[in-house]
């Protein structure tokens, strides 16, 4: 009934800047666990494959900004996917379960990808970019869920380790300073120390690194 439901809200709706609408946000919140977040998420990226289907289905005028808009939506669903994927690993909670839906899901919306893609519709050219996007970055989260989840999960680390390392690095001395005080507060401070920062990220998204570019 849900799948039937949003199939039926219009196309539009998802036109928008964020990759989740609203209910879809809340909806992720309220589910912390991961295998079932990762599950949630698939829900949302088979929605927006259905979605395309039926907008490749006609070949009417404008849909292209459509197509455009929910290929980034799904795109950036999938990478949210690895997102959750690789904090759990890092925390070492089980997702044994939620990585062999992801996979076998993914490898049937990489099939309607590509039969989008082997269309070469008119108005490809309007979306072609974001198509190949979405298709590159389904077949990486395959190739990922399908490796080893234990050197996965060590890479991760490593790979956090690593970048605390840099971020510290590119500090100036008044930074490091400052981070030292608040380091010896917090230690003699277990209230402080429990308490976290204000964030608008969802709990299971890593906090963005400085050294990359934008």
């Amino acid at each position: 009934m849900i799948r039937r439901a949003l199939l039926l809200l219009p196309l539009a709706a998802f036109a928008q800047k964020d990759f989740l609408t609203e209910d879809e946000v809340e909806r992720v919140r309220l589910v912390q666990e991961p295998n079932e977040r990762l599950k949630l998420y698939l829900l949302f990226a088979r929605q927006r494959i259905d979605q395309l289907d039926q907008l490749f289905a006609k070949d009417k005028a404008g849909r292209s900004v459509l197509i455009h808009d929910l290929l980034d939506q799904y795109a950036k669903i999938i990478e949210a996917i690895d997102t959750v994927a690789d904090d759990a690993l890092r925390r070492n909670k089980p997702i044994d379960e939620g990585i062999s839906a992801v996979v076998a899901a993914e490898k049937n919306m990489l099939a309607k990808l590509e039969k989008f893609a082997a269309l070469e519709a008119r108005d490809l050219s309007r979306y072609e970019f974001v198509l190949t996007s979405a298709i590159d970055t389904t077949k990486d989260s395959i190739e990922s869920g399908e490796g080893d989840l234990a050197s996965r999960g060590r890479k991760v680390v490593e790979d956090a380790k690593k970048q605390k390392e840099e971020r510290e690095a590119l500090m100036t001395t008044a930074e490091k300073e400052e981070k030292a005080t608040q380091d010896k507060k917090l230690e003699g401070d277990p209230k402080l120390k429990s308490r976290k920062p204000p964030t608008l990220r969802r709990k299971s998204e890593l906090p963005p690194d400085p050294t990359k570019k934008p």
